[in-house]
């Protein structure tokens, strides 16, 4: 029988109670404090009329709130929850004292090493598992969790080996043994197609805790749904790549190639190869190229705004007919595919002067996702880097990595230009050289910037004079296009018609050096 007493946390309460269970004669089997005010007792099963001598007394204890019997101890619910976890676990699990040997092997792991669990217990563990020195990683002074390749049973499996740290009275962690949890090649596998399968969990890689992300992202699973292009624009580093992935993925074309270009990473003549493929009269020579393996998924076009006028032309005719010919080729090749594309520049400027094809623009941008730069979204940014230090900390087999108040607050603050690329890089530095448990802004390898007077270059070099103006000729430059008149740049700038056409004079600023 099971009691549990509820009462208040006061010195002595303990002692009361369990003076009521040695006058009725009763033996307690057990005893168990819970912070939440809670005393649960186990005694032998007793009759009704004994309950009602004894049980009245107790709550007659000044502190005592309430007495009832309870189903079962909390520490037998523990124990039978961790018993039934590990039983039904799926992939082998075993358990090791500090010297290596056997203390627990689940269900799974004894049946491969065709033994009962009893009879296991006391082995050592390098009698089943070859290819990693257990003996040597527990006696060392730092034993981190590990994730290595080994053979069990002949057969390869990665084992996730995590320490198992018990905190003595001086505070001091004292390594106990060691928990494997085993995969076999198969069992990965079908992780990693349960992984990818195509549904809306493909955006739960995305922070969007503001509102400014969490409308992109409504907008972007609505979208995914529809078999249009999509053009996805934001500065670099914002994550466009990453959303183009998932909106893929929530498609119907998930189970089909995701293939990816960067427009500005190649030469005009190599991208056109690995976009349209390549012909040869010998067949085994020939290529095929990015639309013909895609056929039928998604092709994500990064960084559109660089494509040569060109691949612009050859790429407007695959959206509107379907079909394209490889280099070299004169055969008509027909393929079904989505385009998804990103820019971090103005295509709608680029089409005004010119540089950018206005018919593929709107082929395109059929449907057109704004990513918002990190600083416009503050919010996501704690919840990011919280996310980044973590999956840094479990890559180098290290426990739970904080930042420190101040450093939370420069986060969060910090202009980010490079968005969520730098902070990941920022912080994935910072976590891997760390030498303690919390990360401070010293550790943070960043240009300076205060909130007062914003961000700057701490490798700036020159004089005040030239920095002026070199802003000042690219202000000119970006504004020249849209105000080609003297007089009308002069008003836009407030300035006189006579001291905008010396600036553009001394900048060489014409209609020859920019185009319009």
């Amino acid at each position: 029988m099971r009691l549990e007493i509820t009462c208040h946390d006061r010195v002595g309460i303990g002692q009361k109670v369990l003076e009521v269970f040695v006058k009725h004669g009763i033996n307690v089997r057990g005893i168990e404090l819970k912070e939440t005010g809670r005393i649960f007792i186990n005694i032998p099963d007793r009759e009704f009329s004994e309950l009602q001598s004894f049980m009245p007394q107790l709550r007659l204890i000044e502190g005592v709130g309430d007495v009832k019997t309870a189903p079962y101890m909390p520490s037998e619910r523990e124990k039978n929850e961790l018993a039934t976890l590990i039983k039904t676990f799926p992939d082998p699990f075993i358990s090791i004292d500090a010297k290596g040997n056997i203390r627990i092997a689940n269900t799974v792991a004894s049946h491969l090493m065709g033994s009962d669990q009893e009879s296991l217990v006391g082995q050592h563990i390098s009698l089943w598992l070859k290819g990693f020195n257990f003996n040597r990683w527990l006696d060392s002074n730092d034993a981190l969790a590990q994730t290595r390749r080994l053979k069990f049973q002949g057969e390869d499996y990665v084992a996730d080996i995590m320490p198992i740290n018990v905190t003595d009275e001086g505070n001091n962690q004292v390594l106990a043994g060691a928990v494997l949890i085993l995969k076999s090649e198969a069992r990965l596998g079908q992780q990693m197609n349960a992984f990818k399968q195509p549904n809306e969990s493909t955006f739960l890689g995305i922070q969007a805790t503001s509102s400014a992300m969490r409308k992109v992202i409504r907008e972007a699973k609505r979208m995914s749904q529809l078999d249009s292009s999509i053009l996805i624009m934001g500065e670099t580093g914002t994550g466009k790549e990453l959303l183009a992935r998932a909106c893929h993925g929530a498609s119907e074309r998930a189970e089909h190639p995701f293939m990816t270009l960067n427009c500005a990473a190649l030469p005009d003549d190599v991208a056109e190869s690995e976009l349209f493929g390549k012909g040869e009269k010998d067949q085994q020579d020939s290529k095929r190229g990015i639309f013909e393996l895609a056929d039928g998924g998604t092709i994500f076009l990064d960084e559109i705004g660089e494509m040569s006028a060109k691949l612009q032309s050859k790429l407007l005719r695959v959206i509107q007919n379907g079909s394209f010919r490889r280099v070299d080729s004169e055969q008509e090749m027909t393929v079904n595919v989505r385009i998804i594309s990103s820019t971090n520049k103005d295509l709608l400027n680029l089409v005004s002067i010119g540089e950018f094809r206005e018919d593929l623009y709107y082929r395109l941008n059929v449907f057109g996702l704004t990513l918002p730069a990190l600083r416009e979204r503050r919010s996501d940014i704690l919840p990011l880097a919280e996310t980044f230090i973590a999956q840094s900390a479990q890559k180098i087999g290290r426990g739970h990595l904080t930042m420190s108040d101040d450093c939370r607050d420069f986060v969060e603050h910090y202009p980010w230009p490079g968005n969520v690329r730098q902070l990941e890089n920022v912080l994935t530095r910072a976590a891997s050289l760390l030498e303690g448990d919390e990360i401070e802004t010293s550790h943070l390898q960043l240009p300076a910037y205060t909130r007062e007077h914003g961000y700057l270059e701490q490798e700036f070099e020159g004089t005040l004079d030239a920095a002026v103006k070199n802003f000042e000729a690219d202000l000119l430059r970006k504004l020249y296009p849209a105000y080609p008149s003297t007089r009308q740049l002069a008003k836009k700038l407030g300035l006189s018609h006579t001291a905008i056409a010396n600036k553009l004079r001394e900048y060489d600023i014409n209609k020859k050096t920019v185009k319009i």
